[in-house]
């Protein structure tokens, strides 16, 4: 009796014929580093250290513009160059580094643009005149741009998503500190010692941050190295431009950066003149107000994680605006305290926004970090200077008028950033999903 499978028909032509499912091609989960283990705590205080020797690194020309001025004989305006060129260039370096790490990584490209910053700081100890100084400072800034693009970048990549904001706040921090150490540090060696001296001490700090940042960061797990040309970036960045959120968070980092920087740039003379006449220690210490950007940076961080983050933000903002009006008093207590009240929002607030850009940037979050920290730097670059212009025409309330009209149109582009982002999820969720495929 032919078997059961003698007495089918052969199904071979058929079996050829008929199509196969291909199996998924599926990318492996990826590998966070979470908050209590040792790898996030490595990679944590390596960040932190890049934050912090970035920021030193980059400011600690800030409390010696006034003795720039006397020494080289150039304006307010002129010595505030000193660090509006590195900011500026910074900005435009930004991303040319956020493309080179696209291709090789973000390890090796923060190492080597901390390095080459320190050396140049010592560099910049011993040139003999302000325009060697000047270009000493702007070669500082290209190299710098390796750095704060690329550390958003790696904290995006690498860290659990559900943690962003407090890892966010703590790179924040090492900025923050940095920023403080490099200017009081600075100012109190220039008053004791000497300028240069001051620069140096800074610029071996600076090499030793940068070999211990090697030391500790992990190597990247989730980075996944491209080639691409110039039309795939200007293309990620154009359609990063062209989001109304993302746009408009952009348009916040520039007037943020622009306020601070400003007050910062400006306070100093005001403080060094009459009725304070204060002297170089004296006008560091002012600096310490950093210190309230180190814990408002982390909290905002944390707290934006429960509360919201375009809340927080815009609470930052507003904290600004206030320390801002207080320093209009005459009293030297007032004036501190107003300068500490807007190093806190500014921190606050800058934290928080960095992690809006990692969240709302879907893909290519390197070239979103970018953009940000171009308007980031070039509102420091660009406005630092004009208030150059406004403390020569009308003084402390002028400089405050500028920064006060700055601060308005940032809270401006804050709520009208959430509106967008409300409304684009909003019509997200409402969107049919479609049928699988069959």
């Amino acid at each position: 009796m032919p078997s059961a499978a003698a007495s089918r028909p052969s199904n071979s032509k058929i079996d050829i014929l008929k199509p196969t499912a291909a199996p998924l091609q599926t990318d492996p989960p990826k590998q966070y580093l979470t908050r209590g283990t040792p790898g996030y705590r490595k990679a944590s205080l390596a960040l932190f250290l890049s934050g912090y020797s970035t920021f030193a690194l980059l400011y600690c020309v800030q409390p010696l513009m006034p003795i720039f001025a006397d020494e080289f004989k150039v304006s307010p305006a002129m010595s505030s160059l000193s660090l509006s060129l590195s900011t500026g260039l910074l900005a435009l370096a930004i991303f040319c580094a956020a493309a080179i790490s696209e291709r090789f990584g973000r390890r090796s490209l923060m190492f080597c643009s901390l390095m080459g910053a320190s050396l140049c700081t010592l560099a910049c100890a011993v040139m003999p005149s302000w325009n060697l100084i000047l270009v000493i400072r702007a070669l500082e800034g290209l190299l710098l741009g390796g750095v704060p693009a690329v550390a958003m970048a790696y904290l995006s990549e690498e860290i659990d998503p559900k943690g962003i904001g407090a890892s966010m706040g703590l790179y924040i921090a090492g900025n923050a500190l940095g920023g403080m150490s490099g200017r009081v540090f600075t100012g109190i060696l220039a008053e004791f010692l000497d300028w240069r001296l001051a620069l140096v001490t800074i610029g071996v700090f600076g090499i030793c941050a940068a070999i211990g940042f090697f030391t500790l960061l992990p190597p990247s797990r989730n980075f996944k190295p491209r080639r691409s040309n110039a039309t795939y970036h200007v293309s990620a960045w154009l359609g990063h431009v062209k989001q109304g959120p993302l746009t408009l968070l952009f348009v916040i980092g520039f007037l943020l950066m622009g306020s601070f920087v400003t007050i910062y740039n400006y306070a100093g003379f005001r403080l060094v003149a009459a009725p304070y006449n204060l002297n170089q220690t004296e006008l560091g210490l002012i600096f310490t107000a950093y210190l309230c950007g180190v814990g408002s940076s982390w909290v905002g961080g944390t707290l934006s994680d429960r509360f919201g983050q375009f809340q927080v933000m815009m609470a930052g903002i507003i904290l600004m605006f206030a320390g801002l009006l207080t320093t209009l008093s005459a009293s030297l207590v007032l004036i501190i305290l107003g300068i500490a009240m807007l190093t806190a929002g500014f921190f606050m607030a800058h934290a928080v926004a960095s992690a809006l850009i990692g969240r709302q940037a879907r893909i290519n979050k390197g070239h979103a970090s970018a953009l940000y920290l171009l308007a980031y730097y070039l509102g420091s670059s660009v406005a630092g200077s004009i208030g150059g212009t406004f403390w020569s025409a009308g003084g402390w309330s002028a400089v405050i008028t500028f920064t006060g009209i700055m601060l308005v149109l940032a809270l401006v582009a804050g709520q009208t950033s959430y509106f967008l982002s409300r409304r684009a999820r909003v019509v997200s969720s409402s969107l049919p999903v479609p049928a699988p495929a069959e």
